[in-house]
């Protein structure tokens, strides 16, 4: 098969059921390939901008991963807004964009941009694509890593003609990427004396963000408030983490926040912060944040 099939055949198996995106020159085989048949379906933004946002509402709302295409040029700079936000929102997104041909890249051809360069401060990891046979392998490996550890966006960059080239297509079943080693696991000694220390405590709050609803971890979220009646703070991103009419809920802190869970921050003597990055919009001054709080903060980054 072409390798453009060979991409539609990769998606199917890593389960994708909707792709976001706009056609153009360097993307066009790929879209020639959904007119052969798949059972992707694709939908068509007026924007690739839109096409990002479209792919990050979808995988927030599904848990799995967005898909958003693109041609290259100012298709790939016009998905630069979505990757960035994906990216400080942890939301898992896989774009895969068109290329100039093998031949013309680097001799600043028509509509050739470095993709891989002007999006690397804001991807978890990106491919230039320029051997049909490597494509298989670098879509799995792109979804592997746009959904473990800290979730993320991906950039997969495909020269046209690669997307052309001819390959016999076997679907890797393993990620063979023996440099990537998400954090799994926290060591059993910091929990006890994290317990210990929420347990001495006598206003305690859990500070909670996006990690809580990214980790699947909402119910833990509860059980754990009722069961010490620790009031909840939740960021902007941990919208619909803890029930708002709960007696429990003190709602979002800092800038955009309510009073009194800046309040319950600012009086604390223990804060739990659970998938949160304690951003500036939330702590203000830093040095007078919770001035007489200890912290405990757990996050996916070490």
């Amino acid at each position: 098969m072409l390798g453009s099939d060979a991409i539609l055949r990769c998606l199917e198996a890593d389960g994708v059921d909707v792709a976001f995106g706009i056609p153009g020159g360097a993307i066009l085989p790929l879209y020639d390939a959904f007119a052969r048949g798949s059972t992707v379906r694709h939908v068509l933004a007026r924007h690739e901008q839109g096409a990002g946002h479209m792919a990050e509402g979808y995988a927030r709302a599904s848990g799995r991963v967005g898909v958003a295409m693109a041609t290259s040029g100012p298709g790939v700079t016009n998905l630069v807004t979505p990757i960035a936000d994906a990216w400080m929102d942890s939301t898992p997104l896989v774009c895969i964009t068109g290329q100039v041909r093998t031949s013309l890249i680097g001799t600043d051809a028509f509509q050739e941009t470095d993709a891989t360069g002007i999006t690397l401060p804001i991807v978890k990891h990106s491919w230039l694509v320029q051997d049909v046979e490597e494509l298989p392998h670098v879509i799995k490996a792109a979804f592997h890593i746009a959904r473990t550890g800290r979730s993320g966006p991906v950039l997969v960059d495909v020269a046209k003609d690669v997307q052309e080239a001819e390959i016999d297509f076997t679907y890797p079943h393993q990620v063979d990427l023996p440099g990537w080693r998400p954090p799994a696991s926290v060591h059993p000694r910091q929990v006890r004396e994290a317990a210990r220390a929420l347990l001495a405590a006598s206003r305690p709050v859990l500070y909670v963000g996006g990690g809580v609803v990214n980790g699947e971890a909402t119910d833990e979220l509860l059980e754990l408030a009722e069961t010490g009646g620790i009031p909840v703070i939740t960021t902007l991103m941990a919208k619909g983490a803890f029930p708002e009419s709960h007696p429990l809920c003190y709602g979002p802190p800092g800038m955009h926040g309510s009073k009194w869970a800046n309040w319950g921050l600012n009086k604390a003597d223990l804060i739990v912060a659970v998938g949160a990055r304690v951003d500036d919009r939330v702590t203000g001054k830093l040095a007078a944040f919770a001035p007489g709080a200890k912290v405990i903060h757990f996050d996916i980054d070490a």
